[in-house]
């Protein structure tokens, strides 16, 4: 039978899922680490050959009599990334990341150029945030300028690995409404936020044609042949990480809402129409499936708790039983872990903070839990936005490598006092570009069911996961979460400062 596989490009590894439609199973999946550059300036970087490396060893591990039944793929990449290449298509300069927070400054003057925040988001639906594509242009001009004169295209780390695949330069709505320039309303480029990114060059001519969410390209015959896949395999559009997520949770509906932690931490839900707030409290993205996905994101989740682990000689997999050996709250200890600098709340240039540390609370077990509910509590700050604007929420869908801690599970389900369900499939955002590769060859192939119709056919939930929040302890989070608003109020003016 024909299977399908889905690759997604993370910050730091590539995943390959390949799963079987008529089973309804994953029939082989593999992993490759990738390599983090990272500077004093708050740069963080990675070289793209580094990914098509990482995906040729990944299908170098799947069977090969797997591999020759796969009829179609689909690439999940993280977002916000900018991979400049020449006219050919060769990488001019290494990607700076989604995660990247040297170009800080750049956010700022490109608003500023357009009339400021109100009025960039007026034309885009969405601020230019610390991380975002636009910021980088502006930047590799003043710091790599050989590399910008050179420029002939720009693509986000999965338009990148679509051009390895196919030998062609396309976008997606869903990826691109994260560069910063995308109007999400129209789904068209704002000229006058590409004029204030460069003045001095037009930067439409530098962006990839749309592609709509069923097209289908053909695999190019040398990268299909490094892969060992059959030289038909067909590759689907995919998209942003977050969006492919969204598809891999069943996200792609009015209703759901969706929780991936993983090295950031994200809060999405589908909308069939524009959700633009004009305050910019969350981001007013497309989807890659024709609708929208308004969506919170933190720049430390995961990772907060895996430097806790490091710092103390234990692993991750160890946390839980530190979650149990200490109270809901850690006892006072408070973390706001923004290692990275943070998206929500906005502070680009935010730093970590111990706070209420005493003699009962310094401990191991306590900065973890700590840092697990920091990251945790970053999420609540976001979803609050959501409620204020009106959205109302039954369950939480939990994906990302946090949702296999049933500690964090619990925790998710008691400080925002909702169920929480996880889905069979773990890897969200590959499994969901592999769904979306099974959506685009049905309909190629006659089959007009939508892609919500094939979530709700495939995407199943493991009900031995699931967690219902535990009343006993929603008022101890409550206050634990009013004291870390209330450092956030103390520090924010010094971290803005």
């Amino acid at each position: 039978m024909s299977l399908v596989a889905g690759i997604d490009a993370g910050t730091q590894s590539l995943k390959v899922v390949v799963y079987d439609p008529a089973t309804r199973a994953l029939v082989a999946n593999a992993s490759a680490p990738l390599d983090l550059i990272s500077n004093d300036d708050g740069s963080r970087e990675q070289h793209p050959a580094d990914w098509v490396v990482a995906m040729q060893a990944c299908f170098g591990r799947i069977a090969p009599d797997v591999r020759a039944r796969i009829v179609a793929l689909a690439v999940s990449g993280q977002q916000h990334g900018f991979v400049p290449v020449d006219a050919a298509g060769d990488v001019l300069a290494p990607a700076k990341l989604w995660c990247d927070t040297s170009t800080a400054a750049e956010c700022g003057k490109i608003m500023e150029a357009v009339g400021g925040v109100a009025r960039t988001i007026a034309l885009a639906g969405n601020p230019i945030l610390a991380g975002y594509t636009a910021s980088k242009l502006p930047w590799t001009k003043a710091h790599r300028p050989d590399a910008y004169a050179k420029l002939a295209t720009i693509l986000l780390p999965h338009d990148y690995l679509n051009f390895v695949l196919t030998g062609q330069r396309f976008c997606e709505h869903g990826d691109a409404s994260g560069t910063g320039w995308l109007d999400v309303r129209t789904r068209t480029w704002s000229a006058d936020l590409l004029r204030a990114t460069d003045a001095e060059r037009d930067l439409a001519d530098c962006l990839p044609p749309f592609a709509p969410p069923d097209a289908l390209f053909d695999i190019d015959a040398a990268t299909a042949a490094s892969l060992g896949l059959p030289a038909t395999v067909k590759v689907a559009v995919g998209g942003g990480d977050n969006m492919m997520a969204a598809i891999g949770t069943g996200c792609v509906e009015e209703g759901r809402l969706a929780m991936s932690l993983g090295t950031s931490g994200t809060l999405f839900a589908y909308s069939d129409t524009p959700v633009v707030d004009p305050a910019g409290a969350w981001a007013a993205f497309c989807s890659s499936t024709g609708g929208w996905l308004p969506l919170i994101c933190t720049m430390n989740c995961t990772v907060a708790t895996e430097q806790v682990a490091k710092a103390f000689g234990f692993s991750t997999r160890d946390g839980d039983a530190h979650l149990h050996a200490t109270p809901p709250g850690a006892d006072g200890l408070v973390m706001l872990p923004f290692l990275n600098g943070e998206r929500t709340p906005d502070l680009p240039l935010g730093k970590g903070v111990l706070a209420g540390l005493d003699a009962t609370n310094l401990s191991p077990a306590h900065l973890y839990r700590a840092a697990m509910e920091g990251a945790t509590y970053s999420l609540k700050y976001g979803f609050d936005a959501f409620v204020r604007a009106g959205m109302r929420f039954e369950r939480i869908v939990l994906t990302g490598g946090g949702s296999n801690s049933a500690a964090w599970r619990q925790l998710v389900a008691d400080v925002f006092g909702l169920p929480v369900d996880v889905p069979v499939q773990a890897e969200g955002a590959a499994f969901g570009a592999a769904l979306q590769a099974l959506w685009a060859w049905n309909r190629s192939r006659g089959d007009d069911a939508s892609i919500a119709e094939v979530a709700r056919t495939h995407v199943a939930v493991d009900a031995a996961l699931s967690a219902t929040p535990d009343p006993a302890r929603a008022h101890a989070y409550a206050t634990a979460y009013r004291r870390f608003l209330q450092y956030l109020d103390a520090v924010t003016p010094l971290q803005r400062g």
